[in-house]
């Protein structure tokens, strides 16, 4: 669960969605070379598992989410973003279970 101020953080994918009508990860400036490699270019957004994560702060299960701080089984049972951590729904009457 995250919270939509949060989701402009998310990573993008390095591959152009098919569809580019409401696709997320496409510029409409955006120029593209031909015969150039895009896993090249954007090392920034790509998984590297040598990378530090962070740790869940109720768990401390390691989260391999970019800026998270909370895991997704933390986040959903007490209705939290996974990443700022700010209160999304109400659980006092659900239950919320993984």
């Amino acid at each position: 669960m995250v919270c939509a101020k949060c989701e402009k953080k998310l990573a993008k994918l390095e591959t152009p969605d098919k569809w580019k009508d409401g696709a997320r990860n496409t510029n409409a400036s955006d120029k593209r070379k031909i015969g150039a490699n895009k896993l090249l270019k954007g090392k920034k957004n790509r998984f590297n598992p040598y990378e530090q994560f962070h740790k869940c702060k109720i768990c401390k299960v390691k989260v391999h989410q970019k800026h998270a701080h909370y895991c997704q089984g933390c986040a959903y049972k007490i209705g939290i973003c996974a990443m700022c951590g700010k209160q999304m729904i109400d659980t006092k009457d659900l239950k919320q279970t993984n």
